[in-house]
């Protein structure tokens, strides 16, 4: 399968792409603003040995214009996209109070609106004759009636909106042969969250939360539409 993934050079993305790896024959495109990162990907990936192979993209998702980034991915009708997973996530730990209207504005445009842009962008390089399966990872704090943590309002409402999306493109999408669905994880010990919550220590891994991801997208996109999935150790 053509399977493009974004915010992959550390975390739950990196992990995600080392286990689709290990889980049949595919071509992954990895996209992340951090090139040190993704050369460290692409190095773990080759090392595995698997028959899948690897495309790495330096790119900042919270640029304006993707032009460039779209002018890289040359998916076709002979080599369309199976897989999109949105997993590019940005964190501001403060304060609804302290928190500026460009950092809610950088909040949104990562989390939500990158995979606004990547979903138009790509809407023609869909596999519709197989059906492409289309996940937007969100977060337990964008789920209604979950707990919320202080400091996290933006963060929370930008995954709230992913969620919503989610539901709303796969009714939209549907006639189309084109599935979405949105994981929601809990707490998972990346280093996003140790940067935010010092000396908060998760109970899933991301190598945990990584496999599970690939689990799901590879295997339940003719299954589950519209479903926002609740990947979470706590109640």
């Amino acid at each position: 399968m053509n399977i493009l993934i974004t915010g992959c050079s550390s975390g739950i993305g990196y992990q995600t792409v080392l286990a689709l790896a290990q889980m049949g024959t595919h071509h992954i495109t990895a996209i992340a603003r951090n090139t040190l990162g993704l050369a460290q990907l692409k190095q773990e990936f080759q090392a595995l040995g698997t028959k899948s192979s690897i495309d790495t993209i330096t790119f900042d998702l919270s640029q304006a214009h993707y032009d460039d980034l779209i002018s890289k991915l040359n998916y076709s009708n002979d080599k369309p996209l199976d897989i999109l997973i949105n997993n590019a996530g940005y964190l501001v730990n403060a304060s609804f109070m302290e928190t500026s209207i460009e950092q809610w504005h950088k909040v949104f445009e990562v989390n939500l609106f990158a995979g606004i842009k990547l979903i138009k962008a790509l809407y023609p390089k869909f596999n519709r004759s197989k059906g492409a399966h289309i996940v937007n990872v969100g977060s337990m704090g964008g789920v209604q009636g979950s707990a919320k943590y202080e400091g996290l309002a933006a963060y929370s409402a930008s995954k709230g909106a992913v969620n919503i999306l989610t539901e709303s493109l796969s009714v939209e999408f549907a006639k189309e042969n084109i599935h979405v669905n949105a994981i929601n994880p809990g707490a998972v010990q990346t280093k996003m969250l140790e940067e935010a919550f010092p000396t908060f220590k998760a109970s899933i891994s991301s190598e945990q939360m990584g496999r599970y991801i690939a689990n799901f997208a590879l295997y339940n996109k003719g299954i589950m539409n519209g479903r926002l999935i609740q990947a979470s150790l706590d109640s």
